[in-house]
């Protein structure tokens, strides 16, 4: 193998690394939000020892927006599992000189999907948590 052809395979497998750091952020953001969630959740049950018992609505609330944070965590680590998975494909497929695009499309595809999945879920989270919060106030 040539050090041209070498270098062809990093500069094309490299360019997805950039989307990786993007849902490494978003993710830190849906992890930071969940921790808030599970701190929220702390204090209320703090509060039903003290004698201030929580409503269901309110426990319901906290429950949905626990879960869809968690799914859009497990979307985006899925996302991320593709994006590698055509990062290692394209990097063999410029090495190995076979045209593996018939691999490489679905696997971006499918990661694009998750990625919009858990963008949906985390924009469902935001949406209950304001709508309680104007409850609230």
């Amino acid at each position: 193998m040539q050090p041209e052809t070498l270098s062809k395979a990093i500069q094309l497998s490299v360019a997805p690394v950039f989307l990786l750091a993007g849902i490494g952020a978003l993710l830190n953001v849906i992890s930071t939000r969940l921790a808030r969630i599970v701190d929220a959740v702390k204090r209320a049950k703090e509060g039903v020892l003290a004698g201030n018992p929580i409503d269901e609505q309110e426990r319901r609330c906290y429950r949905r927006r626990m879960q869809l944070t968690i799914r859009a965590i497990e979307l985006l680590t899925g996302s991320t599992l593709l994006i590698a998975a055509v990062v290692a494909v394209m990097f063999f497929s410029v090495i190995s000189r076979l045209n593996l695009t018939v691999v490489v499309a679905p696997l971006f595809i499918s990661a694009m999907a998750l990625l919009m999945l858990a963008s949906l879920c985390f924009l469902r989270e935001v949406q209950l948590a304001s709508r309680r919060l104007h409850q609230l106030i």
